[in-house]
């Protein structure tokens, strides 16, 4: 099982630890209505990431086949030091072209959506960038490494990154900030103040940004964000948005060159006659305007019970994932989608989402019955599920009217 899984009870704890400490500092990082788009984007991500190791790890696996040293790397603490290296520099070179390259930073765009910086921004991960980045990685199975030694370190260097999206820590000491990324360094590359634009690219090791041209020190304060709101909180829409945006104005181009430079020139440009590359005004933390919606505290209430019960079921599902079936990892994780789709909906008080959420609750509650069904007694099974049934639906029509009635 992944380390990533592993840490999850980690990841929560610690974003109740950042809390804590912002309730006692007298300070708000948190929006409700972010984090939770936040979580659910990580929770998308952990879901479609179970059909893509398929291509990925597998064409790895393919290469590896092929290496003239394979199986002859032992793993030891020097090995692993160079693989650490290794991984974080073609992640570098990733994470730069995922900036740099139009049709990759759609892969990787929900990322940098949230207008809040806090450790649940780490976990907002876009569905398909896997299907993107695995590329980068090829060479170090042509090389040898073996694919359970890569996993394990890609994952560390994954892990590593959770710390430095936070607030919380200003500066580490000055050797520190040389030589690793900090949560100083990542918070510039979080922000759309002009001369923060595509810096410090870095996963781990800072220096790739020093050594190449792309590290700028924390200054004026960071606004977060992107410099096009999609304005949503649906899962979904954040996953797709860009690609749509730029399928769209590809199809307008009158030059088929103009529509390829569209796909592989940096994020926003554009022909002269459909106006040009994309200018960054300057911004300010005290003028900045970020998305927000209304929504009542019982309907807030409401959301969080769900997430709440989806989260437990997703963890529950990713860390018992080898004891289903393919078809039913596939009906699960299309539930997760459609229940994270259901709470963006809500967020924004959408006209489809009554019968959405609706249809979803019945859904909900049948699965709970068949899942105890399968592996316990028919008297908790129906316990369970009447009482999910029961409290959602009630609680389902006490925010029916807020749902129905012009926003």
């Amino acid at each position: 099982m992944s380390l990533i899984i592993y840490s999850i009870p980690i990841f929560f704890l610690l974003i109740g630890v950042e809390l804590l400490v912002t309730r006692i500092k007298g300070v708000s990082y948190y929006r409700f209505n972010d984090a939770i788009t936040n979580l659910s984007c990580g929770i998308g991500s952990q879901v479609s990431g179970l059909f893509l190791r398929f291509l990925t790890i597998g064409v790895y696996i393919a290469l590896y086949e092929y290496s003239p040293l394979k199986g002859k790397i032992p793993y030891n603490y020097a090995i692993v030091i160079v693989l650490l290296i290794a991984v974080d520099f073609f992640y570098y070179w990733f994470h730069r072209l995922a900036h740099e390259v139009s049709v990759m930073w759609g892969s990787h765009v929900v990322h940098h959506q949230s207008e809040e910086y806090n450790l649940s921004v780490a976990l907002r991960q876009a569905w398909v960038q896997g299907a993107f980045s695995w590329v980068f990685y090829l060479p170090l199975a042509l090389i040898g490494f073996e694919p359970k030694m890569f996993i394990t370190i890609a994952s560390i260097q994954t892990l590593y990154q959770f710390w430095i999206h936070t607030k919380v820590i200003g500066r580490m000491p000055v050797w520190f900030e040389y030589v690793f990324n900090t949560p100083s360094h990542h918070r510039v590359h979080h922000g759309v103040n002009p001369k923060y634009i595509d810096r410090n690219h870095a996963g781990t090791f800072i220096v790739w940004d020093r050594m190449f041209g792309t590290f700028q020190e924390e200054e004026e304060e960071v606004v977060y964000g992107i410099t096009t709101q999609p304005k949503s909180w649906n899962p979904l829409w954040l996953n797709v948005e860009y690609w749509f945006g730029l399928a769209k104005d590809t199809v307008k181009v009158k030059r088929p060159t103009d529509a390829i430079r569209m796909m592989t020139s940096a994020p926003g440009w554009k022909p002269a006659e459909m106006g040009g590359m994309l200018a960054y005004n300057e911004v300010s933390a005290a003028t900045f305007e970020k998305y927000d919606t209304s929504i009542s505290s019982r309907l807030t209430n409401y959301i969080f019970f769900q997430f709440v019960i989806l989260l437990i079921g997703t963890s529950a599902f990713l860390f018992g994932i080898k004891k289903l079936a393919p078809i039913e990892v596939g009906y699960v994780s299309i539930f997760v989608i459609y229940t994270v789709v259901s709470i963006g909906g809500l967020f924004e008080k959408q006209k489809w989402v009554v019968l959405a959420e609706g249809l979803r609750i019945l859904l909900l509650t049948t699965i709970i019955a068949v899942i105890v069904l399968k592996f316990s007694t028919p008297v908790y099974a129906a316990s369970s599920a009447g009482a999910y049934l029961l409290i959602s639906s009630v609680w389902f029509a006490t925010v029916f009217k807020e749902l129905t009635s012009n926003k």
